[in-house]
């Protein structure tokens, strides 16, 4: 038998998602966010780059500001006010101490018990390559979970007032070929579908086919697929590491 997923915890109050660049997360779990939010759970949005280098038509300086743009637009579709960037360098994102420590510190100025991110893995499921900022984020975002709590690690943190967090109980990775755990995606997905179609100019670029049909068709996709394994209903999955 297929091995089932877990429901995601839900005794937390605040969410921080960590991600490489606008729409990563459209594509990964917005319906899961949604739906934290009509809860009345906090959450927010780190990005690491402004994704300047994600449209071959349009130069980075450029770029930037207008995807920017649409995330802000994006992230308030399903109810997520806070967004910030980090303004590493789109494609050129190195995993690294300065990575961990700018992750680190956003960890320490929102105190979340969860932590969101993508997948951190060489592949997707084996099939394709993952990218480089993608993987970097993703491991970095697994490592500040720890690097929080440590006084002892990014000290000058601590003497800029961000003192150490060591409240992360998960770390939870969307588009993982190896997921555990899942939410129904069912009351967030209307509001999915918009949150990914906010990135029109990026979608414009990628598809000839209708924006909307395009997004409606890949959210229905991804959602059905995990809902074997999860009783039915159309979910989004992760993969949870607990701390």
């Amino acid at each position: 038998m297929t091995q089932q997923l877990e429901a995601m915890p839900t005794d937390w109050r605040r969410a921080l998602a960590v991600v490489a660049h606008p729409d990563d997360l459209e594509y990964g779990c917005a319906a899961a966010v949604a739906g934290w939010t009509d809860e009345g759970r906090e959450v927010t949005y780190l990005l690491a780059s402004r994704g300047e280098a994600g449209i071959d038509t349009i130069a980075p300086e450029e770029c930037a500001p207008l995807r920017e743009r649409e995330q802000r637009a994006s992230a308030a579709a399903v109810g997520v006010a806070a967004v910030e960037f980090l303004g590493h360098r789109d494609g050129v994102i190195e995993y690294g101490t300065a990575l961990r420590r700018d992750i680190t510190a956003a960890v320490r100025r929102h105190r979340p018990e969860l932590l969101i991110t993508l997948n951190h893995r060489d592949t997707w499921g084996g099939v394709a390559w993952n990218t480089p900022d993608h993987q970097a984020v993703g491991r970095a975002t697994l490592d500040a979970a720890g690097d929080a709590g440590n006084r002892w690690i990014f000290p000058e943190l601590g003497e800029q007032g961000l003192e150490p967090w060591d409240g992360v109980r998960w770390v939870a990775v969307a588009g993982t070929d190896a997921p555990t755990h899942a939410v129904d995606a069912t009351p967030g997905f209307e509001r999915s579908v918009q949150s990914l179609l906010a990135h029109r100019t990026y979608i414009e670029v990628l598809t000839d086919q209708d924006p909307e049909a395009y997004c409606r068709a890949f959210l229905t996709g991804t959602t059905k697929a995990a809902a074997e394994r999860f009783g039915g209903r159309p979910a989004v999955a992760f993969e949870v590491f607990a701390r």
